[in-house]
């Protein structure tokens, strides 16, 4: 009788094990486990009457598993589903009716589990219920209820994951929040993290990003203080969430931390292939074409074994492009990738891969034209279908690309550039539709290339009144959306429940399941955003991009240079005195690399204590790259500007340049816009009459670039936030409403989505999203201790990381360093900014007398409007 119990034991221990190896992602190794498990319960079947209860127990406990984690890898859910019918006669033959009360909220979680993965989520809810009901029912009568808790909030944590994919976002969230209410409250901290990060899939869907991040890395901090490895899951949620921000860099980080784990664990490799697919489109966007390849055609295998078809289509089109995009770039063009886009585009099941056919097709369209087979490419372009409802920003980009491109090889350019305008008018709803200045990476990367098109065509005619007006249509759109006040809740959670619903659309077809009725709800739900008023939130109303005439009026006494670029060629557009000239400047790239050179050597020159020898060697080639982009893009336009007050708006890489340190333009108030719409914006925007200024203090400062006191000798009002109060929520209500800011705290830049961009406070990082959601931005903000690193440029000019944020929701001003400066120079840099703007002096001119001083040392920028 002793060995029947101690093989019982062995069973249970066997279980437990292959529960732990599947939840790391272990699943093989799982099943094995189980299944030995499993073996030693039937090797001693008939058990002695004594111990049938516990045998019974241990064997639908491992059944149960058994047929979950087996289905979940193989892929056979119709197996896993008749495994736990057959489990459940079992049931009744249990005695004990807390035993059979937990038995069957197992079994019920299971079903409903299984049924998830099959994509049949309204069916799931059912399962979900009954073992939810049965859990409850458990927790009232035990007299330990800690043990019963991690089942408890499984099961409401993946119902909530089950009506995210239904698009109700209100009952997924109420069992989210009470799944965390519990877990909090009863010390569970690994759960605590599990639950937020099904919550964190719920904000992605609504399109709260930045939510779903911070949310992501509570999860994430969890773990960290546990002592215990981060779960590949939520790192996979991480990246999908900066992808979904277009931070693709960081994604790609996220996701070479897994993927070797994940294949020296051996994980699924339905796991395995979703973040190698997700490496791939983090790869692309980040234009590493050859890592973009590899990941993509590793996905593409495992998930031909998987039997996906969605998913192999998706990893095809990664590859595909990362295969266009080389051949064009070169101009070498493989004789074969035509035939390969095209086999690859008819061998996709329709109509449920239709628009990944379609992708592929157009790839095709842009090679034949490159080959200068014009008749071959106009041939496939109308079997591209229109696109409907929702259908995605990049395949309506992609198509109008094409057409426009067509049109130019037929000569018919005036054609192209209505294409071109349609295209980018599209856009411009997509970006009215989620607010402005949430555009992902993929959609931002077809608009610049329209308007990399658009920008040739006219360059070609020397016309620099048109050039401007393209240029200004084509640069930095979310400037354009005016700011407002108010957000209606009822309207956010519409909204939101849209956003999930499109996101719960695509994920069915994905998978091959009815979208019906999701689609009907979808529509319901757009009705009532619609009657609500789509436009009630953070961001309003686009404003029309500025016309010459406007900007010419403002302008005054002063001038505007605008830099364009297409291929090598940089030309800037001079607006003086009502009329616009334009000037060819050389190459591109040189004046490119000229701005990269200054900014090394800025840096290397920022840190207070170099020795003598090595600060004139840094200086000597400082000074060099400075004359170097002195001499090609601001020389040539000395008889325009004579010494007029400049709005300067960069491209590209120019962003970067501290412009003060030109040698032609020392002591000169200059002001850097992202685009002269959104300085005009800002120019005519009404200036507070509120006199509050606040200084705030970060943790983590060093030497005197953080000392507060001396600043607050020219405001002696100023409200002071440093040490334990410089709390994010503290520093934002201190912020609303101020004239002035001025914040010294560490920051992290990101270039590519301003929004993700981010301060280091007492309690944790201060996202640029939630400064740009104050009800009234403060009307100046001085960044002291962190660079802003302008150095990459997302597409469309959309840059300055913080800063632009800022100016989008409202901010009038913005000065921040565009490279590193020392502690001691920043100190003293502030100290004689604030007592120019205390003794009267406007923003650009108070900066240009400050950087004068010591301009190398002092690489600050005015934004926005001075």
């Amino acid at each position: 009788m002793l060995d029947q119990l101690e093989v019982i034991r062995k069973a249970r221990g066997l279980h437990q094990a292959g529960l732990e190896a599947a939840c790391s992602a272990r699943q093989r190794e799982g099943i094995r486990l189980l299944r030995r498990g499993m073996a030693l319960l039937e090797s001693i079947h008939p058990v002695a009457a004594e111990h049938g209860d516990e045998w019974l127990v241990a064997r639908i406990r491992l059944a149960s598993t058994i047929a979950t984690v087996g289905s979940e890898t193989s892929g056979a859910v119709s197996a896993g589903l008749a495994g736990l019918d057959a489990i459940r006669p079992l049931l009744d033959e249990v005695s004990d009716p807390w035993l059979k009360t937990d038995l069957s909220g197992r079994v019920d979680h299971n079903y409903a589990l299984l049924l998830m993965s099959a994509g049949r989520n309204e069916e799931s809810i059912v399962f979900f219920d009954a073992s939810l009901e049965h859990k409850r029912a458990g927790l009232a009568v035990a007299t330990d209820r800690l043990p019963l808790l991690d089942g408890f909030l499984n099961t409401l944590a993946t119902r909530g994951l089950a009506y995210t994919r239904l698009g109700e976002v209100g009952r997924a969230r109420a069992d989210l929040s009470e799944g965390i209410e519990i877990a909090d409250s009863n010390g569970l901290r690994v759960q605590a993290a599990e639950v937020r990060r099904h919550l964190g899939i719920l904000e992605q869907r609504v399109g709260n990003v930045p939510a779903a991040l911070r949310v992501h890395e509570e999860s994430e901090r969890i773990y960290q203080q546990l002592g215990t490895m981060t779960p590949p899951l939520l790192k996979q949620e991480q990246a999908r969430a900066l992808l979904t921000a277009g931070l693709a860099d960081e994604a790609g980080g996220h996701l070479d931390e897994i993927i070797p784990w994940m294949l020296e664990q051996r994980s699924v490799a339905r796991d395995l292939a979703g973040a190698e697919l997700l490496r791939a489109s983090a790869a692309l966007m980040s234009d590493d074409l050859e890592l973009a390849r590899s990941h993509a055609a590793s996905a593409r295998r495992r998930m031909l074994r998987w039997g996906c078809q969605t998913c192999v289509a998706n990893a095809t089109i990664v590859g595909l492009r990362a295969d266009v995009q080389e051949a064009l770039r070169t101009n070498e063009i493989p004789p074969t990738l035509t035939s390969r886009a095209l086999r690859a585009a008819n061998g996709m099941p329709m109509p449920r891969l239709a628009d990944q056919a379609a992708l592929a097709r157009m790839l095709a369209v842009r090679v034949e034209l490159r080959k200068g087979k014009r008749k071959r490419a106009a041939e496939l372009l109308a079997r591209i279908p229109q696109p409907g409802r929702l259908t995605s920003v990049d395949y309506r980009m992609l198509r109008r690309l094409c057409r426009a491109e067509l049109a130019v090889a037929e000569g018919d350019k005036t054609k192209a550039l209505a294409e071109i305008r349609a295209g980018l008018t599209e856009l411009d709803r997509v970006r009215d539709r989620m607010g402005g200045i949430e555009l992902v990476s993929g959609t931002a990367l077809h608009g610049r290339e329209l308007a990399d098109l658009a920008v040739k065509i006219v360059l070609e005619r020397a016309d620099a009144a048109r050039l401007f007006g393209w240029t200004e249509r084509t640069r930095a759109q979310s400037y354009r959306y005016e700011p407002v006040v108010a957000t209606d809740p009822e309207l956010a959670e519409r909204v939101g429940e849209v956003r999930g619903l499109d996101q719960a659309i695509h994920q069915a077809q994905h998978e091959g399941h009815p979208t019906a009725a999701l689609r009907t709800k979808h529509a319901e739900r757009l009705r009532e955003a619609h009657r609500l008023g789509w436009h009630t939130g953070r961001w309003g109303r686009p404003r029309p991009v500025a016309r010459l005439a406007e900007v010419a009026e403002e302008l005054g006494e002063r001038a505007l240079v605008s830099f364009a670029s297409s291929g090598d060629d940089l030309v800037a557009m001079v607006v003086v005195d009502g009329r616009c000239e334009l000037m060819r400047l050389g190459s591109a790239e040189r004046a490119a690399e000229s701005a990269r050179m200054l900014n090394v050597d800025l840096d290397a020159l920022a840190p207070d204590r170099l020795p003598a020898p090595l600060v004139q060697s840094v200086l000597g080639s400082a000074r060099k790259q400075a004359d170097r982009l002195d001499t090609q893009l601001i020389r040539p336009l000395e008889a325009l500007l004579g010494d007029r007050g400049l709005i300067v708006v960069p491209t590209g890489p120019l962003f970067a340049v501290p412009w003060g340190v030109l040698p032609a333009l020392r002591s000169r108030p200059i002001v850097v816009a992202p685009s002269a719409t959104a300085w005009l914006g800002a120019a005519r925007s009404t200036v507070s009459r509120a006199r509050k200024v606040v200084l705030v203090r970060g943790p983590g400062l060093v030497g005197t670039r953080g000392e507060l006191d001396k600043l607050a000798v020219h405001y002696r009002t100023a409200r002071t936030l440093a040490g334990a109060e410089a709390t994010v929520s503290s520093v934002l209500r201190a912020l609303d409403g101020a004239k002035l800011a001025h914040i010294a705290a560490h920051g992290a830049h990101e270039p590519e989505n301003a929004l993700f961009s981010r301060l280091e406070l007492a309690d944790g990082a201060l996202f640029a999203h939630e400064m740009a959601g104050l009800a009234q931005p403060p009307t100046q903000v001085v960044f002291a201790a962190c660079e802003l690193a302008l150095n990459r440029i997302r597409p469309g000019d959309e840059v300055l990381g913080f800063a632009s944020a800022l100016l989008a929701s409202g901010s009038r001003t913005v000065i921040a360093p565009l490279s590193r400066v020392g502690d001691e120079a920043a100190a003293a840099a502030m100290d004689d900014y604030h007592r120019g703007l205390a003794g009267g002096a406007g923003p650009a001119t108070a900066l240009a007398d400050t950087i004068a001083v010591d301009p190398f040392r002092r690489p600050f920028v005015c934004l926005g409007a001075g």
